[in-house]
């Protein structure tokens, strides 16, 4: 049995909670929010995006608990992890959720704190090695502190490494039209990025990514020949990733697509999944895969290959943020 904490309950710590409860293995002991808990609370058990969450979610205030169908979660409000009581707990792996703590030296303060491992939902702002479930993770090397990339690195990287085992990659763009997220403005206001500053609800927003050259953190030799933007829509959750590429030799539609449909069934089975189905984002809402590839949309010229991919970027990243924590745990 592993021990867990989330610190910061937001759109990837409050499916993490949930994915958690579901697996053999895991006690979530923990969780850490800067917000109260009666609205931690309301927000697991009601989402816009998901629905009702159908267990049975109450708010112990005065021992700063959740409870949730009976089982009982510690609940803290503290905006210093060093300060947090995980040796206590024997916490064994912190799911680091907030976006905030991305460096060793930060993301460090839950080791200080008795953690024994921490794993970010984001990437690193460092030299924090990624691991990508379905890509590199045989290689790690048993680090304290690791990151699980991004939910668009997750989609690209097993699409990437597919067309690099059949075909070899050489190059490549990346464009993520990618749902609006916490990071940009619902109204006009300031931002540091002047594009995300603009009415997420209204625009187009293009801004900048870095999932495509994280990849190449993942796939070393792919390191400097990857790169993309993104385009924010006013859509709550599911994102779509257009990988274009040249690829080491020439290749056909059906011998790309040929290539998904083996993966999905061998090596990347659970990872990456393919359709044949005419369908739109929010079919794609709950799943749980890193990447769903539109087959219908792929398009050969030669060694030039474009691949269209989705992926729920909420509930999928989710899912392999908690099961990179049950794979470094063995």
């Amino acid at each position: 049995m592993i021990k867990i904490a989330i610190n910061g309950f937001g759109r990837i710590g409050r499916p993490s909670l949930k994915i958690a409860l579901e697996k053999k293995g895991i006690d979530v002991v923990a969780i850490n929010d800067l917000t109260d808990i009666k609205t931690a609370a309301h927000l697991l058990k009601y989402d816009s995006s998901y629905g009702i969450y159908p267990k049975s979610v109450e708010a112990d205030g005065e021992n700063s608990e959740l409870i949730i169908d009976g089982v009982r979660i510690k609940y803290f409000k503290e905006p210093d992890p060093e300060k947090l009581p995980w040796g206590d707990l024997g916490v064994d792996i912190v799911l680091e959720c907030t976006g905030i703590f991305e460096t060793k030296e930060d993301a460090g303060k839950h080791l200080k704190a008795g953690a024994k491992k921490v794993i970010l939902s984001a990437p690193p702002k460092d030299d924090i090695p990624v691991y990508l479930l379905g890509v590199n993770e045989n290689d790690y090397q048993e680090e304290d502190i690791i990151s699980n990339g991004s939910c668009t690195t997750n989609c690209l990287a097993p699409i990437i490494k597919a067309l690099d085992d059949n075909f070899g990659v050489e190059k490549g763009f990346m464009t993520t039209t990618h749902s609006y997220t916490n990071d940009q403005r619902l109204q006009d206001m300031p931002h540091k990025d002047l594009r995300r500053a603009r009415a997420a609800a209204q625009n187009i927003i293009p801004t900048t990514t870095g999932a495509a050259k994280t990849v190449g953190k993942a796939i070393k030799h792919l390191e400097g020949k990857l790169d993309g933007i993104s385009l924010r829509v006013p859509t709550p959750v599911v994102s779509i990733v257009d990988f274009i590429c040249n690829l080491k030799k020439e290749a056909n539609v059906e011998e790309i697509n040929n290539a998904f449909k083996s993966a999905s069934e061998n090596e990347l089975k659970n990872i990456l999944t393919v359709s044949d189905e005419p369908l739109v984002s929010m079919d794609y809402k709950g799943n749980p895969h890193s990447a769903i590839v539109d087959l219908p949309l792929t398009m050969a010229n030669g060694n030039l290959a474009k691949v269209v991919g989705w992926y729920d970027n909420e509930w999928g990243y989710s899912n392999r943020l908690v099961e990179l924590a049950q794979f470094v745990s063995k």
